[in-house]
């Protein structure tokens, strides 16, 4: 701590977990255990059913119980998790009362699957609770280590082949919100032009940016939602075009190699199938064979650490405060290093510089600033196709709690929540 240009390290080291030497010195952790580990939260463990369920008790003696930041939490005697294999199975399970409380993630669960005689009675709640939380982007993520991908303008004319507004229309019922920022739904999003403290940042840059970060907004491309994109894919041709793309025979090729444009979009779940598939489509239009692969987790987790893949589906999360951790996502440094979340494969050292400035900001101004400088250089370097987020908690429960009138910004807040008529509120 005597270097104190990085002034997030504090809070970093501060969120470290403890471990009880006593305890964990002759455990094996690489050996699987039904031991109760010892720990020092507000909860023990009272009992469990291996694969089935876990059951936790209040600690009475919980050493932290009369502190300030405690007040209000931990209010529920004991809280039992089952596990379910099946998605399905658990909603079901839900609706029968077999649990209380379910946060959903399904767009179509949301809007399809919670109808039933206990909703419209009362007896289940299903309500959005609006969060303050950086979404930071999902996106279909490009590897630029493939020459196909190296060129922005090629991966900038693919990004109108995804029709987010069609998609969100007849595939999430309307639930999303498109992501146009690596800091959405957060002050350190880029959502207007740079003013002149943020221009004072980038100007030392100005030479090795596209022209864009410095006069234009970036929005993700748009559509009607009406299905009918070929205004979209004419610009994505005139792109491709410049880019030095030509067509023979239907296909979009390389004229130096005569290849033909294909890659692949690699899934670990057959859930988001139906996401890629119209995307792929409208690729077909343009003379691109793009296929999409489904693998098993373990063979997904690999190939990815591995670099081994064309294009994924990838999230990039941020927090309130970013620091280090935009190292491992952007930094010329983690780019080669496998199982590093440098996706993309970014090499840039404007961003590189603009890392370090973000980690050793000093003033909260600064870091927003900062962030902001980097967003704007992410965006206008098309090295993902943003897909879309939501700013809310989607939650189902059993009309048997009661919650504070003032909610966490940040946080779904389910340890301030107490059962009705079981105590003090």
């Amino acid at each position: 701590f005597k270097n104190t240009d990085n002034r997030e390290l504090p809070l970093i080291i501060g969120e470290a977990p403890i471990f009880s030497k006593a305890f964990w010195q002759d455990k094996d952790f690489s050996k699987p255990s039904l031991e109760v580990p010892l720990g020092s939260g507000p909860y023990q463990v009272a009992e469990f059913e291996a694969g089935k369920s876990i059951t936790y008790q209040l600690n009475p003696n919980y050493w932290a119980k009369d502190l300030a930041v405690n007040k209000g939490n931990h209010n529920i005697g004991a809280l039992k998790y089952d596990f379910y294999l099946d998605e399905t199975v658990s909603l079901e399970a839900f609706k029968a009362g077999e649990y209380d409380f379910r946060q959903e993630y399904s767009s179509k669960r949301w809007a399809t699957a919670y109808n039933s005689d206990a909703l419209t009675r009362g007896d289940i709640v299903a309500e959005e609770i609006k969060h303050q939380n950086p979404t930071g982007m999902q996106a279909f993520v490009f590897n630029t280590r493939k020459g196909i991908f190296a060129d922005a303008k090629t991966r900038q004319a693919l990004s109108y082949a995804f029709d987010f507004e069609w998609s969100n229309k007849n595939l999430f019922y309307g639930a999303y919100t498109r992501s146009h920022s690596f800091f959405s739904n957060s002050e350190m999003a880029a959502t207007e032009l740079p003013d002149a403290k943020e221009l004072a940042i980038l100007e030392p840059f100005r030479a090795q940016l596209p022209a864009e970060v410095f006069t234009q907004v970036y929005q993700a491309p748009t559509t009607d939602g009406s299905g009918n994109n070929r205004r979209q894919l004419r610009t994505a041709k005139k792109l491709l075009t410049e880019a030095g793309w030509q067509y023979q025979g239907g296909q979009l090729v390389d004229p130096n190699s005569g290849q033909p444009l294909t890659f692949e979009v690699l899934l670990a779940s057959p859930t988001f199938e139906r996401v890629v598939a119209p995307m792929l489509k409208n690729l077909e239009r343009l003379g691109i064979k793009a296929t999409m692969r489904t693998v098993d987790v373990s063979q997904y987790i690999n190939r990815v650490r591995d670099f081994d893949f064309d294009m994924v589906v990838g999230s990039f999360a941020q927090s309130s405060s970013p620091g280090n951790e935009q190292r491992d996502y952007w930094a010329s440094s983690t780019a080669d290093l496998p199982g590093s979340r440098n996706l993309i494969g970014v090499k840039d050292p404007v961003v590189d510089a603009l890392i370090e400035k973000i980690i050793n900001a000093q003033t909260r101004e600064e870091l927003v600033l900062t962030c902001r400088a980097l967003d704007r250089v992410l965006q206008w370097s098309y090295y993902v196709i943003p897909q879309f987020h939501i700013s809310s908690y989607r939650v189902a429960y059993w009309n048997k709690f009661e919650r504070p009138e003032i909610a966490p910004k940040k946080a779904l807040g389910f340890s301030t929540w107490w059962i009705k008529d079981a105590g003090e509120k």
